[in-house]
């Protein structure tokens, strides 16, 4: 059964990467792959793959009968089991997403964005390139990678007229905003991950992966920035109807900022999921939002609205992250990528390579589950707190799904945002984002 599903989840990675060629959209395909892969599971009668699993074991140990053999009532509150367990970390990750780019949609119908675009007075294409991607790579170390993103692509509209210039732009921010969140606790969720279970501290992580990072950002910038030369056409017309500075507008930025920022700030004082501390900041600003442009009425202050604003944000990009998730979660319920990561262990033996793979696998599966897998595998008692292995890991798997746009939360955000198509993406971003990796990865290790 384990080859079935992966034979499901091979088929689907397919699909979505010829999305255009086939003229089928790829959320149908994450839908479809993901519920199928699950099905799998669930009208599986042999159970052969039980003793793999790793989440069946602990499961089963908590149950009277705690054998690996066929014992279809206890199989089948496992399977409910860990969908409940998945459902509910998607759910959390579905959740931030929508809040965020609500927020996003908030700030930007009240013109909130071009108070910042308007400060921006350069036209040449290679300034503002560096411009962008440096603001999403520290933007992204204080909210996190897949906010930055979405933030960042929504001032990029306003700036970058021409298309294809502006998907270039949009690969760049996808670099910058992964390469950011891996060197802070708070911005990358696999970072955040090994901080809140102890493998790493605030400060060392900071210390150890900034460098890396950094030189995984500026040698993908440098690179691309040699493609490009002269200045933006079409930039004063920009200016001239996105030059919005209105009270509204410095208001819901200052608002939906302080929203965003205040996430991690939130999560920390209360221990609770980000989603929640993203819904409360969304909120605040859909209460306020009712109360600004009185002087209209209500059909025309309901675009103004959050109300408004959630019937603008992109739910085909929402719901295709839904899928892939859920795909991906099947995956780990089977085993398969903890097999996978021991098999490595197992073939290689060279954890800084092994590790290194992990971060290139990253980009094909969620990163999540594969640092879970490493969590298990290598204990705490052999690799204590800020022990190399798990800053390396940190950057590898931060970084790592830069290499193809479905591999990292803010690559599908985007992709969804710009309707990025995949095969565009592995054939301008995917070698620079592979240079950045490979030489932050060198230098990392150069330091050791």
């Amino acid at each position: 059964m384990q080859q079935a599903v992966l034979v499901i989840f091979t088929i689907g990675y397919i699909l979505i990467a010829l999305e255009h060629p086939i003229n089928i959209n790829k959320t149908a395909t994450a839908l479809v792959t993901g519920a199928l892969c699950w099905a799998l599971i669930a009208l599986d009668h042999s159970h052969t793959w039980l003793p793999f699993s790793d989440h069946y074991v602990e499961f089963a140990s908590h149950h009277a009968e705690s054998s690996h053999q066929d014992n279809t009532p206890i199989y089948n509150q496992f399977v409910l089991s860990e969908l409940s367990h998945y459902l509910g970390e998607i759910a959390s990750i579905v959740f931030f997403l929508m809040g965020a780019m609500t927020i996003v949609e908030l700030i930007d119908i009240h013109g909130g964005f071009s108070i910042i675009t308007s400060k921006i007075k350069t036209r040449d294409i290679r300034s503002l390139l560096w411009i962008v991607s440096l603001v999403a790579f520290f933007l992204s170390s204080v909210l996190d990678n897949l906010t930055t993103a979405i933030v960042m692509v929504s001032l990029v509209r306003k700036l970058v007229p021409h298309r294809e210039l502006r998907m270039t732009f949009a690969g760049m921010i996808i670099i910058a905003a992964n390469a950011g969140g891996a060197w802070s606790p708070i911005g990358d969720v696999t970072t955040t991950m090994l901080w809140i279970d102890g493998q790493i501290t605030s400060m060392m992580i900071m210390k150890e992966v900034i460098l890396p990072s950094v030189v995984c950002l500026l040698l993908p910038l440098m690179a691309v920035s040699l493609r490009y030369k002269g200045r933006l056409e079409g930039f004063e017309q920009i200016h001239e109807r996105t030059n919005t500075n209105t009270k509204q507008g410095n208001t819901m930025l200052a608002i939906g900022v302080g929203a965003l920022v205040s996430v991690p700030i939130f999560k920390s004082l209360t221990h609770l999921p980000p989603f929640m501390g993203i819904l409360l900041g969304l909120g605040a600003m859909w209460v306020i939002s009712e109360f600004i442009n009185p002087e209209l009425d209500d059909q025309e202050r309901k675009q103004y609205t959050a109300a408004g604003a959630l019937s603008r944000i992109d739910s085909s990009s929402v719901m295709f992250f839904f899928g892939i998730l859920l795909s991906v979660s099947a995956l780990e319920t089977m085993g398969i990528l903890s097999q996978l990561a021991r098999s490595l262990e197992a073939g290689l033996g060279n954890q800084q390579l092994i590790i290194s793979l992990i971060g290139v696998i990253s980009a094909i599966v969620d990163n999540v589950p594969l640092v879970a897998a490493c969590m298990g595998m290598y204990p705490m008692e052999i690799y204590p707190p800020d022990h190399q292995l798990w800053h390396f890991l940190a950057y590898c798997a931060g970084t790592g799904g830069s290499l193809l746009i479905i591999g990292s939360a803010a690559g599908v955000a985007v992709m969804g945002m710009e309707k990025i198509d995949f095969l565009w993406y592995l054939r301008k971003i995917s070698l620079l984002a592979l240079l950045g990796y490979a030489g932050g990865a060198v230098v990392y290790l150069l330091l050791k």
